[in-house]
Order: structure tokens, then C-alpha cells, then sequence
């Protein structure tokens, strides 16, 4: 079968919304309470409410009652079930309609009608597998390790920012940023202003990193691709902010909508026992209001940055990192729209 054509301008906006097929965080576990409101918001273009059963299980559907279309996050949390305020019409943590009060009986009772998205808590965030027509089943999500693995202690910062959604992955592939954005940060006012640069492959992605400087300032990154789409990099700290050697990074950049994002940066040391303790306790004290200095010196200058500025751009070296990300999406956008236009599913 010959291979279907995807043009560059189908893959770019395609990826205005972002890349299918992946696990993606969607807001800050707190956020979501047993019991109580659900809430609405936008993730890839797409309306979802997200709430929590009497148990505490969380579930995310389409946000639109099947009855009038109206959002159900606009309604009540039953324990375990949404009721519509406009009708009172009730549906499951399935999408099936449960009850129609104002018509017992009626078609719409038992219907299994309101998309619902597999999703899952992980290192205090909500994360929801968006799928494509042909892969609305969600395979197993297997975290980042520094997210779940016990040796590794780490604090979610969450922010929702007025940039396209690639920007973010941008950012932390141009560790030379970090030299001049960040020159009066305390951990990345040291090494070369000048730097040689190298990919690596990995079986995920690949790092992009410096050839002349390990372990001074912001000196590398990865992208992986592992069922989420991230980006670890780690800073370098002295032994006076404690225990647990260089400090990781591990962010995601969901896309809210063409011009919006919600940004996920965790920030983890390799800390145990009474490590962790005073590890939390300087983080908490001394270095977080540090930390949200530096993550608002990206968001001040990305901010109101629009999808389409690459035109407007002249790279060089230091930016190979930047390109090979750029390259690798839209790879990715192609085989998706492909596979979709093949299956009738475009």
C-alpha cells in the first residue's frame, strides 16, 4: 500500500493542539476533591470535566451533557455519578446516562454516551491519556522514575502560562538559555558563555548536550518520548543547599489551546530518610521562592509568544537541540495524520 502524503502545513496544524496518542498531566491533584465540584478545563483543544468518586478515584469525561450539551461541570457531584443542573440528567463514571428525571425510560436512559478518558494520579498531578480515533484504548503509563521511585524525593510546581505549547519544550532544549536568562539565578551564574554542542540517541529520544561543560550550570537535556512527552535536565547545587547531589528537572508542557499551556516542572533529588526531611525542609524555606524566580523569568519571556514565530528566526549552533525537537514532532504529527487518513479516520 502506498504510503499516504501528509503535507508540512497538515502536520503544523495538527500539532497546534499537540501530539496524540500520549499520557499527558492535566492540572495538580489537590485541585480535584472527593465529593466535591468537578471541574472544568481545557486540555488539547478539548473540553473535559474531571472529578472524584466517594472513594477518591478520579475520572475525566467529555464536558457536555448528552441531553442539551451544556457543561457538565456546571452540575453536582453525586459520590458517584455528575447530575446536569439544566434537566437533572445523571451520568456514570462510564459516560453511561443513569437516570432522566424528566423522562423515565426514555432512550437516553442506559446509553453509554459521554466519551470518558483513562487517567490516573502520579507525583501529585492528574495525568489522562489522549488518544486518536484509532488509539482511544491507553497502554500502560510507566512515569519518569525521579516521579515515582522511592529513592527520589520531588515537589511539583504548576503554572498555567499564555504561551504555545512547544515553547516550553524549546526552553529546556536551549540549555545555553540558562547562561544568560538566568545569569543572576544561584545556581546558573557559572561557566563558559561559549559552548560546543552534541546529540546523543537514546532508546526514548535523545539528549542535547555540552561537549566542554558537565556539572556547572544548566549543561544539558533529554527529550523522552516513553508514553509522555517530557524533558529531564538537571542543575548543579552545592553541598549548602543540602543533601542529594544535582537538583532534576522533570517538566511536561500540556497544551490548553493554541496559545495556552499548562506547564509541570517537578523538581526531584535523589534523597532518603532523614535526607528527604531536610531536603523538603530547605526546599520549602530557602530555595522554592528561588526557583519560581527563575520559572517566571521563562514565562516573562515567552509570554504572548504565538504559534509560527520559527519564519522569524535565524538559529545557529547552540540551537540544534531546538531543531532535532522541532523535527521529531513534526515527524510524529505526520505518522499520526497518516495512519488516520488510512483509516478513514482523518
Amino acid at each position: 500500500m502506498d504510503a499516504v502524503a501528509v503535507s508540512d502545513v497538515e502536520a503544523q496544524d495538527y500539532l497546534l493542539l499537540g501530539l496524540r496518542n500520549r499520557w499527558w498531566p492535566i492540572t495538580a491533584s489537590r485541585f480535584v476533591v472527593a465529593g466535591q465540584q468537578p471541574v472544568g478545563m481545557v486540555r488539547l483543544g478539548e473540553k473535559i470535566v474531571v472529578w472524584r468518586d466517594q472513594a477518591g478515584g478520579i475520572h475525566v469525561q467529555q464536558d457536555r451533557c448528552p441531553h442539551r450539551a451544556v457543561q457538565l461541570s456546571r452540575g453536582l457531584n453525586l459520590g458517584d455519578r455528575l447530575r446536569c443542573n439544566y434537566h437533572g440528567v445523571e451520568v456514570g463514571a462510564d459516560g453511561t446516562v443513569l437516570r432522566v428525571p424528566g423522562q423515565p425510560g426514555c432512550r437516553l436512559e442506559g446509553a453509554r454516551v459521554v466519551k470518558t478518558y483513562p487517567a490516573q494520579d502520579v507525583a501529585g498531578a492528574i495525568f489522562v491519556w489522549f488518544g486518536d480515533a484509532l488509539h482511544e484504548e491507553a497502554p500502560a503509563f510507566v512515569p519518569p522514575p525521579q516521579l515515582v521511585a522511592p529513592e527520589w524525593e520531588r515537589i511539583l510546581c504548576h503554572a498555567e502560562w499564555e504561551f504555545f505549547w512547544r515553547y516550553n519544550y524549546d526552553n529546556n532544549m536551549d540549555p545555553m538559555h540558562g547562561t544568560f536568562l538566568h545569569a543572576n539565578s544561584h545556581t546558573m551564574y557559572q561557566g563558559d558563555r561559549e559552548a560546543s554542542f552534541a546529540t546523543r540517541d537514546t532508546p526514548t529520544g535523545f539528549f542535547f548536550e555540552k561537549t566542554n561543560q558537565r556539572d556547572v550550570n544548566f549543561d544539558w537535556s533529554e527529550l523522552v518520548d516513553d508514553g509522555g512527552l517530557y524533558v529531564r535536565l538537571e542543575i548543579p547545587y552545592p553541598k549548602t543547599a543540602g543533601p542529594g547531589g544535582n537538583f532534576a528537572i522533570i517538566s511536561f508542557g500540556t497544551p490548553i489551546d493554541e496559545n495556552n499551556t499548562a506547564c509541570f516542572f517537578w523538581r526531584c533529588r535523589q534523597v532518603e530518610g532523614w535526607q528527604r526531611d531536610v531536603w523538603r525542609f530547605l526546599y520549602r524555606t530557602k530555595l522554592e521562592a528561588r526557583h519560581w524566580h527563575v520559572l517566571t523569568q521563562d514565562r516573562d519571556i515567552l509570554q504572548g509568544c504565538r504559534p509560527g514565530l520559527e519564519k522569524f528566526e535565524t538559529l545557529y549552533q547552540h540551537d540544534a537541540g531546538v531543531v532535532r525537537l522541532r523535527r521529531y514532532l513534526t515527524q510524529q504529527a505526520r505518522a499520526q495524520l497518516a495512519a488516520l487518513k488510512a483509516g478513514g479516520k482523518a
